[in-house]
């Protein structure tokens, strides 16, 4: 599939490898106050300024071009966008993903997609932000979600995988679910067609019209989390404050 230019610009194991089906305490106040070397105050103030820690964006998706346009790659056409806005392009990473570098909303970043497929894409995440030293904390995944409409994002920190095998394998891996979620609605599949089959077949004609738009909402929302925190960014890409 082809998708438009982005709509704004940011400053910058093994058979079981098959495609997945869809987861400082303060001192007292009586204590003599001291005197902090200057190079000393200067690098903690920039190290507690917004935007000077890296954070690790991860674009689930199964890897090849027989499943580049599927539903279920949905998270992985983010993670395209998103390296375009930074200006960066992917290149493989000695732990089985294509990552690229750069900033986005002014906040420094790697994107990243998997090499492995959906089932298993965990351990490369995991080695990842072992080797950049990224903590839970600032992991964002995005994902396509079945439960949510076409066309609806949401933000999320922590919580269950929904029966979503790539996020049950990054929660395996990293040992935590408290990492950032951005889901993107594709909606569940019409009359009695199994989801397997649905999430693992290109977006329909009637839908693709849509879809870019949706993506590139999927990308403003990763922006505004990592620039804004979560709280302001569910503010604005949650229409109601009480949606799941």
């Amino acid at each position: 599939m082809r998708w438009p230019r982005r709509l704004r610009r940011s400053p910058a194991p093994g058979q079981e490898q098959v495609a997945d089906t869809a987861a400082a305490s303060p001192g007292s106040a009586n204590k003599t106050a001291r005197t902090e070397p200057a190079s000393t105050a200067a690098g903690s103030a920039s190290a507690s300024r917004p935007g000077t820690e890296r954070w690790l964006v991860v674009g689930l998706g199964n890897p090849g071009p027989q499943y580049a346009g599927n539903r279920h790659n949905a998270g992985s056409m983010v993670a395209d966008l998103l390296a375009a806005r930074a200006g960066s392009g992917f290149r493989r990473d000695r732990s089985r993903t294509q990552a690229a570098i750069g900033r986005l909303a002014g906040v420094p970043v790697i994107i990243a997609k998997p090499m492995s497929f959906m089932n298993v894409s965990g351990p490369p995440v995991a080695a990842l932000a072992a080797y950049y030293k990224v903590p839970p904390s600032r992991i964002v995944i995005v994902h396509d979600e079945l439960d949510l409409p076409l066309g609806t994002i949401r933000l999320k920190l922590g919580g269950g995988d929904s029966g979503h095998n790539g996020l049950r394998s990054v929660t395996r891996a990293l040992s935590t679910r408290e990492y950032y979620r951005v889901r993107i609605g594709i909606g569940r599949p019409p009359g009695r067609q199994v989801p397997a089959d649905y999430v693992l077949r290109d977006f329909g004609t009637a839908e693709r019209k849509e879809v870019p738009l949706v993506l590139e909402r999927a990308a403003d929302a990763v922006e505004a989390l990592v620039r804004l925190g979560l709280a302001a960014a569910q503010n604005e890409f949650h229409p109601d404050p009480a949606a799941p």
